[in-house]
């Protein structure tokens, strides 16, 4: 459990990538430490100098159920600062991983997962996964920097407000998911992108990824620590616990 970093299993394609596995049973709803952890295998993979192509995937159910809803209940504002710091953290090092990475999304990618994917360079899907920011059952804001960059601006903000989930193949159709593939082939399926990328060169690869990260229209870091601004603002108004404190008991 937890997070680790190793090398395709075999052949040729382990050349030059690293395979960062998030594995947080039941539903990889990571914990504070699982951000940061997150944070600095993703960082680490980037600055060697090996590395040309790092893939983020995930053990279990789905990809990514966001932050852990109880260590927050439990935590309270501690535990949301850490979350906060965390995931923010976590999609930078994303961002900013100096070789691209290509995320591998099976099942559910929601929440914290949404600024994952919507940070990485490239995304693989599997037929079963979905997409989408239940923050506003959660009793949480944020993210919708990184649903932007997956869909356009109004169904960003339909899904948004509606908590609903989009599909990996209507991703497909606009342009955010490179390929959808069956569940048992995801693995192959990413790793067969990223032995592409990793067969250029190291270092214009490296100069790419900072080149396109200086043109990009929206300061990620800067426009999601601005959306963490109305996450405190509603913790501290006490509409976020009243929200939050339903999580988990709905038809109870």
């Amino acid at each position: 459990m937890g997070v680790s970093t190793s090398s395709p299993e075999k052949g040729p394609e382990k050349d030059g990538i690293a395979v960062v596995t998030v594995d947080f049973p039941p539903v990889n709803a990571l914990p504070v430490r699982g951000w940061f952890a997150l944070a600095e295998a993703v960082r680490a993979a980037g600055r060697d100098p090996e590395t040309r192509c790092v893939v983020l995937t995930a053990q279990g159910r789905g990809f990514n159920a966001g932050v852990d809803i109880k260590e927050i209940q439990a935590g309270g504002n501690d535990a949301l600062l850490g979350a906060n710091q965390g995931c923010a953290e976590a999609f930078a090092a994303v961002y900013e991983c100096e070789t691209p990475v290509v995320a591998a999304v099976h099942g559910f990618c929601l929440g914290g997962g949404i600024g994952l994917v919507g940070n990485a360079d490239a995304i693989v899907a599997s037929e079963d996964a979905v997409f989408g920011l239940p923050e506003l059952d959660r009793g949480a804001l944020g993210a919708a920097t990184h649903l932007a960059r997956l869909v356009p601006p109004h169904l960003m903000r339909t899904l948004y407000y509606t908590s609903r989930t989009a599909s990996a193949a209507e991703l497909h159709a606009h342009g955010s998911v490179w390929r959808v593939v069956p569940r048992d082939e995801l693995h192959s399926a990413a790793l067969e992108l990223a032995r592409e990328i990793a067969a250029k060169d190291g270092r214009l690869l490296r100069l790419a990824k900072a080149a396109i990260n200086g043109i990009d229209p929206v300061d990620v870091r800067r426009s999601y620590r601005f959306e963490q601004g109305f996450t405190f603002e509603a913790a501290m108004s006490g509409v976020a616990d009243r929200v939050r404190d339903t999580f988990g008991k709905e038809g109870a």
